[in-house]
C-alpha cells in the first residue's frame, strides 16, 4: 500500500469533524472520497499533506510508504509535498498567483525540489503545459492566470501538481466551478495522466456521476464517518446505504445514467 489512513480523527476546539476514517490507496490506484458538503471529505484530503487550517487536532494515522505522517514537522510534511504527493484545489484562482506568469508557477516546485535552473525550468514548464494539453505550450507559459479560461487555469494548476512527478496526486473537487464540457476533459485529463505515470489519485467530490468517470473504488463519507466503502461499479449499482442511494439519486441528473436508465 502507497497510502494508508487508519481511524483518523480531526477536530476544532473539542468538536470532532473527522471520526475514525479508514482507507488505503495502492499503488496505481485510482479512489474517490465522496459525500455531501460537511462529510469532512475535504478536510481528510487535506490532512494527508499536513495542510489543515490551525487549530486543528488531528490524531490516528496517515502512513506513506511506510512513514508515519500525523506528528510530523510542517518541514518534513513540506518534502513530501510537491515532491512525492501533489495536489489540485478545487478552485484554481486561490492556488495560482495573479502576478506571475504561468510557467514559473508551473516550475516552481521543480526549482525548489530538485534545484532546476532557470532554462531548464523553463523547458520543463513548456512540457507540463503540453502534457495538460494547454494550446500553444511555448506562448501559453508566458500568460498570466487572468489572460486564461477557467479549464486552462485548472489545466496549470494541475501541471503544477505533477512538476516533481509525484507518486499520488490529491484533487479535491477540481472540476465543480467547470462548465459539463470542460469538466469531462478535465476528468479526462486526470485519469489518462494517472495511468500515463502509474500514479495513484485521490478524487474528492459530492458527485457519484463525477466519481465513475475517474475513480475504480470509492470510500462514502457523512458527518465525518466512512458509511460505504466499494468498488465504484457497486456503489452504482448495488449502493447500500441510504447516503449512497442519495447520491446516485442526484448522479443521474449530470454526466452519468445508470445502465437501462430512459430518463
Amino acid at each position: 500500500m502507497s497510502l494508508e489512513v487508519a481511524d483518523l480523527a480531526i477536530s476544532f476546539r473539542g468538536a470532532r469533524v473527522v471520526d475514525g476514517v479508514s482507507f488505503a490507496v495502492d499503488d496505481g490506484e485510482r479512489l474517490g472520497l465522496i459525500g455531501e458538503s460537511g462529510s469532512g471529505k475535504s478536510l481528510t484530503a487535506l490532512a494527508l499533506l499536513g495542510l489543515l487550517p490551525d487549530g486543528a487536532e488531528v490524531t490516528g494515522s496517515i502512513r506513506w510508504k511506510g512513514r508515519e505522517l500525523v506528528g510530523r514537522a510542517d518541514r518534513e510534511l513540506a518534502r513530501v509535498r510537491g515532491d512525492e504527493i501533489g495536489m489540485v484545489f478545487q478552485e484554481p484562482r486561490t492556488a495560482l498567483n495573479p502576478i506571475r506568469p504561468v510557467g514559473r508557477q508551473i516550475a516552481e516546485s521543480a526549482r525548489i525540489h530538485r534545484r532546476l535552473g532557470r532554462r531548464d525550468a523553463a523547458r520543463l514548464a513548456v512540457e507540463l503545459a503540453r502534457q495538460v494539453a494547454l494550446p500553444d505550450p511555448e506562448e501559453i507559459v508566458s500568460r498570466y492566470p487572468h489572460q486564461l479560461s477557467g479549464g486552462q487555469r485548472q489545466r496549470v494548476a494541475i501541471a503544477m501538481a505533477l512538476a516533481c512527478d509525484p507518486d499520488l496526486l490529491v484533487a479535491d473537487e477540481p472540476t465543480t466551478a467547470l462548465d459539463v464540457t470542460i469538466q469531462a476533459e478535465v476528468l479526462d485529463l486526470l485519469g489518462r495522466l494517472a495511468d500515463e505515470r502509474g500514479m495513484s489519485l485521490v478524487f474528492i467530490t459530492h458527485d457519484l456521476a463525477v466519481l465513475a468517470q475517474v475513480a475504480t473504488r470509492g470510500v462514502v463519507l457523512e458527518r465525518g464517518r466512512v458509511v460505504e466503502q466499494a468498488p465504484v461499479p457497486q456503489l452504482l449499482s448495488k449502493p447500500s446505504h441510504p447516503v449512497t442511494r442519495g447520491l446516485l439519486r442526484d448522479a443521474t441528473a449530470t454526466l452519468w445514467r445508470p445502465e437501462g436508465s430512459d430518463d
